[in-house]
């Protein structure tokens, strides 16, 4: 599974929305099936800029049809329906390190 990683190198959030846009349409355009996205959880303990930006930004391509599903990361794992539904159509993530560690700190996507 190809990785979108937004905290290398510590970015601002714009410019980390920036390189997942332009990672998003890339991977999909190479015809990848799913993509996981690094984008942390933030020091404060309650979710970081670039967590929420980026869950954001995920949701409203997902509503334009950009991508077909969205996993976040508490819920890509064997114990959760949406974690079990995105094994079933892109099972590369079972074999994922992240996979049922319940990590706030990454999103995967799939594409159409």
């Amino acid at each position: 599974m190809r990785i979108i990683n937004l905290e290398s190198g510590m970015p601002n959030s714009l410019d980390a929305m920036n390189t997942l846009n332009n990672r998003i349409y890339s991977e999909r355009a190479t015809g990848a099936r799913c993509v996981k996205i690094i984008h942390g959880y933030g020091s404060t303990g309650k979710g970081g800029v670039i967590r929420k930006a980026c869950r954001q930004k995920l949701s409203e391509y997902k509503r334009r049809g950009i991508i077909k599903d969205i996993c976040f990361g508490e819920n890509l794992g064997p114990f959760s329906e949406e974690g079990r539904r995105f094994a079933e159509r892109c099972p590369e993530v079972r074999k994922d390190a992240d996979w049922g560690r319940e990590n706030d700190g990454i999103t995967i996507v799939m594409f159409k």
